[in-house]
């Protein structure tokens, strides 16, 4: 296969190398297209003996065979990596002031863009409207991801790891996906339980893990309900952004369990990786409670509905469901024993636990799933960005699934 890589200006380019390398030894045929900025990150003389093809990035060189337009014509797959916010927005505006611009221009083959930047520009307006434009034209957007960036910064903006890249991209181009055909519902995010006008009973969850979950359904061909309860900023964007994922916001808990016991009975799979809260104020206040000199405040607490166990009860025929367990404990044979324990109460079909604490699972980058099965066995574990454990899951879904 005839594949174009091209690379921006930002530190995130040594990681193509590595994209680049794994392509060759594929045994695709792989042209690098940087751009003169990405130069001052990683020179020519590397890009040429990684792709084993000579490398230029300007529209004058090979003038003869019109290089400008015979790299896009040519390809098979372009991908474009890392993708800086400007290089996003030139490409939008359909911009082709350089190699790479023109490139872009002229291909009819698949595009997928990885984006890298910092969380204040992933963020902006101006980039959320510019790939959302990409998306409509049929640009498949993977990533960012969710860690640890340039100068200390934590958040959106990774650029997704060579490896991750590559499966994705090449599904791209095989035309549909493992999950295709497959209707998917999946919560995320954690419920708030109001107290009064002003506060609530929450936990921490950011929502990370289940907007990964959907994300990755999606990009392997599954059309995904996405119920979210409240997730930090910029969560949801990229899962959003995707033309097969239709997005359902809920706040409580009740909220949550009508939203997806709405469309669960249509779907085919049913993740549930949402926080939901197990108890709710009994009676909530419709004015803000003030306090009263050096008394105390007592809430009388009543249980939410179980949504997981009623989804299982009125489950249909062939339909898969999926919980989550975020746990502490002090061993992993503990963890696994409360999780075996959670799954027998539940009768999931696949249970995935992991281990939280104050620095674990919750508002970080990366986690640590443990799949158990019907049979209270464990049939997998990923450790990584949450991306790479969502795509885990699915993998362990399709196992059970095909099981059957």
């Amino acid at each position: 296969m005839f594949v174009v890589v091209g690379v921006t200006g930002g530190i995130a380019a040594y990681k193509s190398v590595q994209l680049v390398r794994l392509l060759v030894l594929g045994g695709h045929d792989v042209h690098v297209v940087p751009t003169e900025d990405s130069l001052r990150f990683v020179g020519i003389t590397t890009w040429e003996a990684i792709s084993r093809n000579p490398v230029t990035t300007s529209v004058h060189d090979d003038v003869a065979r019109v290089r400008h337009v015979a790299l896009g014509k040519a390809a098979d797959l372009v991908i474009v990596a890392p993708a800086t916010a400007n290089r996003i927005a030139k490409l939008a505006a359909g911009i082709a002031d350089d190699l790479l611009g023109t490139t872009l221009l002229a291909t009819t083959a698949p595009v997928v863009v990885a984006p890298a930047m910092h969380t204040e520009m992933w963020n902006h307006p101006a980039t959320q409207a510019n790939v959302a434009t990409l998306v409509e034209r049929g640009v498949v957007i993977v990533g960012p991801e969710d860690g640890p960036l340039t100068g200390g910064d934590v958040g959106p903006g990774r650029v997704t790891e060579p490896e991750d890249l590559l499966e994705r991209a090449l599904a791209v181009v095989s035309g549909g996906g493992d999950l295709d055909g497959l209707r998917v519902v999946v919560s995320t995010g954690g419920t708030r339980e109001p107290i009064d006008p002003v506060r609530f009973l929450g936990n921490r969850s950011s929502g990370r893990q289940g907007a990964a979950v959907a994300l990755a359904a999606a990009e392997r061909g599954a059309d995904v309900e996405l119920v979210a309860a409240h997730v930090d900023d910029g969560v949801l964007d990229a899962a959003a952004a995707h033309p097969r994922v239709r997005l359902t916001r809920a706040s409580s808990a009740q909220e949550l369990q009508e939203a997806v016991v709405t469309i669960a009975g249509e779907s085919d799979v049913v993740v549930m990786a949402a926080a939901v809260a197990d108890y709710r104020v009994a009676g909530t206040s419709d004015t803000k409670l003030s306090k009263k000199g050096d008394e105390g405040l007592s809430l009388d607490l009543v249980q939410n509905p179980d949504i997981l166990a009623g989804l299982v009860e009125d489950r249909v025929p062939g339909q898969t469901i999926v919980g989550f367990a975020a746990e502490t404990a002090p061993t992993e044979e503990e963890l696994l024993s409360k999780g075996r324990a959670k799954r027998r109460r539940k009768g999931v079909d696949l249970l995935a636990v992991n281990e939280v604490g104050w620095d674990k699972g919750f508002e970080s980058g990366e986690n640590l799933l443990v799949f158990l099965d019907a049979r209270d066995e464990e049939i997998a574990r990923s450790h990584g960005s949450k991306r790479r454990v969502a795509d885990a899951l699915w993998d362990a879904v399709l196992t059970i699934r095909g099981s059957r």
